[in-house]
């Protein structure tokens, strides 16, 4: 059964290990992801009399900041800092202050968007400062299960069935709630859409302004609808920017604004020198399933009438679980989609860094055929002795073999592993 998180106690999040890691060894630590993910609740549990809490959602505190960097942390030892990214002057400030004082773990901070993509601030604090990123919750952290399966897939195991599978209409019912902890504790589909549409508000009001100057501000709202439309396809920026009177290249500018802060996720297109019909294009996904679902306005009801729209809410769903399992994992990946001039394709490339692949294909149907590892197959005579698993994900119990290294699973092997 899917249970409410409201009467449990704080769920452990799996990054807390890599934080306590960073700040021994290292001078600032950024904790970085979507707002409402639960930062400060993480950064909180690093404070104390010798590591004060400061937030820049507190007026007074941002206008300091703003006015003043340099002298806002002047005589500071330790802190945390919360939604640093409100005052982005402030990081060159805190980069002064970690060259005089060089000791490890002096400034945690949070951040709402995605500041190593700003080139001023990556390379002022490179190799002073590491990130670490904290994504709203992961299923294996809301079932308090390892949530290895990447490190075990990469290890070489092949997937197994741990516990009961969540099939049919309980898991349209996980996909819809999403990962939001504020989301989860409300106990009625209703309540957590009217949670959801409050917070994408709130965002597209407020912290886009902190992040970038933009003209048509009043456009968001409608871009982000048109991309929730879009969900698991290719990104086609001419075509959003149609549908709102806007060029390709402001399409484009606004859809990288989203993606700082952490509503959307593009995929880049896996290539090789082996395969010349492989279509180029980025791939786009939500990072949350539940707050997909809300743009889209799809509800549990309808969407088990009819299941045709499901499809994109779980490949957004599996693609997010993915990436919170790589957030902690000590293995570094990347990820991108594969897809040909034919069509076919493979939602999900994992590449570690020695180049060994798994490849993910996502399919909301209980039944899977031999035709639906098309894609996959052809990923493994491209990779060859790098090929190291193709799965295909979906509505089961039980995992089926379609050839060497290549199995149907249940989507629930993502957190039972």
């Amino acid at each position: 059964m899917i249970s409410s998180i409201s009467s449990r106690p704080v769920i452990d999040r799996k990054v807390r290990p890599l934080v306590e890691m960073a700040i021994a060894d290292t001078r600032v630590v950024l904790i970085t992801g979507p707002r409402q993910a639960g930062k400060t609740t993480l950064a909180r549990q690093f404070t104390g009399p010798d590591r004060p809490y400061i937030t820049l959602d507190d007026a007074g505190a941002l206008s300091a900041a703003r006015a003043d960097p340099v002298g806002f942390v002047r005589g500071v030892e330790r802190a945390v800092i919360d939604e640093v990214q409100r005052a982005p002057d402030l990081m060159l400030a805190i980069k002064e202050s970690v060259d005089r004082d060089d000791a490890p773990g002096r400034f945690l901070l949070t951040g709402s968007a995605n500041m190593a993509t700003v080139p001023a601030i990556a390379d002022s604090l490179a190799g002073r400062m590491a990130t670490i990123s904290l994504l709203p919750f992961a299923q294996s952290e809301i079932h308090s299960r390892p949530g290895r399966l990447l490190d075990r897939l990469f290890a070489g195991e092949e997937p197994v069935v741990d516990g009961a599978a969540v099939l049919g209409d309980e898991l349209i019912t996980l996909v819809l709630r999403g990962g939001y902890p504020e989301a989860l504790r409300r106990a009625t589909p209703a309540r957590r859409t009217a949670w959801l549409e409050d917070y994408v508000a709130l965002i597209l009001d407020r912290d886009v302004r902190d992040i970038a100057n933009i003209d048509q501000l009043d456009r968001l709202p409608r871009l982000l609808e048109v991309l929730a439309e879009h969900a698991g396809q290719l990104i086609n920026h001419s075509s959003f920017g149609a549908a709102l009177g806007l060029s390709s290249v402001t399409a484009q500018k606004y859809v990288a604004i989203l993606e700082r802060l952490f509503l959307v996720r593009s995929l880049a297109p896996w290539s090789s020198n082996r395969l010349s019909r492989l279509i180029k294009t980025p791939k786009l996904h939500f990072l949350d399933s539940g707050l997909l679902a809300t743009l889209r306005e799809d509800e549990d009801e309808a969407l088990r009438q009819d299941r045709t729209r499901f499809g994109a809410l779980l490949e957004s769903f599996v693609v997010s679980e993915l990436l919170k399992l790589a957030s902690w994992s000590e293995r570094r990946v990347s990820f991108s989609h594969y897809r040909t001039k034919d069509q076919d394709e493979v939602d999900v490339v994992i590449e570690d860094r020695r180049g060994r692949i798994i490849g993910i294909e996502v399919k909301a149907s209980a039944t899977v055929r031999s035709q639906d590892f098309r894609g996959l197959r052809q990923l493994q005579e491209a990779v060859g002795d790098r090929f190291v698993r193709g799965l295909v994900l979906h509505d089961h119990d039980r995992v089926t073999p379609f050839g060497q290294k290549l199995q149907a699973a249940p989507l629930s092997v993502l957190w039972s592993m």
